[in-house]
């Protein structure tokens, strides 16, 4: 960007050139299959993400193996990787000088160019309703760790117990966390529960744990969409990823 706007100043590029000049440089096509944000850390704090289940796994091995050709040195994000898939995709890329650290329960595969040290600006509190829902609330704790805050978790504090919410929400409060992430199935009653106890945002995350009518997570989603609890903000079913990115927006907005 700084050499394109050195050629501004001396009159080689119009206005117009240098804006198509910037927008190409921040997209990287992948041979019409995937136009990857090559700036997207720059523009939002958080590095680019790649859904796996609705792709060929073809063209996902295609975006991994441009990414790694490619100049750009941030973390690329797998997310909803199957243990299968993460294993054929070691196999097909064979030995590499890149890191590669895959967390199965959360099902992220995240692809390390360099190894970066990261100091903890801030900290997020974790709690799942029931041990269902910590596949989900992992997703959200390393996006958390990735953005460079600590993660501290409590799983399976739900209100079919609640005498054991307490003392974690305590600990969470004492520790000063900036915002609450909090995954609950069946009927999502837990992000109201702690709303209602903390001075923090909380950010609900309905998980398809469920039966009957509840299966699926749309009762949980509809739960916390209707909560009279204030300062909770509501993600989609299922969706730790986009948690842990909303609080580390969170985080980054002082």
């Amino acid at each position: 960007m700084k050499e394109i706007l050195e050629r501004v100043a001396g009159g080689e590029l119009s206005i117009e050139d240098a804006e198509n000049l910037i927008r190409a440089d921040n997209i990287l096509e992948f041979d019409e299959i995937a136009k990857f944000d090559n700036k997207r850390s720059e523009r939002t704090g958080f590095p680019e993400a790649v859904f796996a289940p609705s792709k060929d796994y073809g063209d996902l091995l295609l975006i991994i193996k441009k990414y790694l050709e490619s100049d750009n040195k941030e973390d690329l994000i797998i997310t909803k990787l199957s243990k299968e898939r993460h294993e054929m995709i070691l196999k097909d890329l064979g030995e590499n000088p890149f890191i590669f650290e895959y967390n199965g329960r959360a099902q992220i595969l995240i692809i390390r160019k360099e190894l970066k040290e990261k100091e903890k600006t801030a900290k997020i509190g974790i709690i799942t309703a029931g041990t269902s829902d910590i596949n989900i609330a992992e997703e959200a704790r390393v996006i958390v760790e990735e953005g460079g805050c600590e993660a501290i978790t409590s799983y399976d504090i739900g209100v079919a117990g609640i005498h054991r919410l307490f003392p974690q929400i305590a600990y969470m409060v004492k520790e000063k966390v900036r915002a609450f992430i909090v995954c609950a199935g069946m009927e999502g009653a837990l992000p109201s529960v702690v709303a209602g106890l903390v001075d923090v945002p909380v950010i609900a995350v309905p998980t398809s744990v469920g039966y009957g009518v509840g299966e699926g997570g749309r009762v949980a989603l509809d739960a916390m969409l209707q909560s009279c609890a204030p300062g909770i903000a509501v993600v989609n079913i299922d969706n730790g990823f986009g948690a842990g990115v909303f609080a580390l927006t969170i985080v980054r907005s002082d």
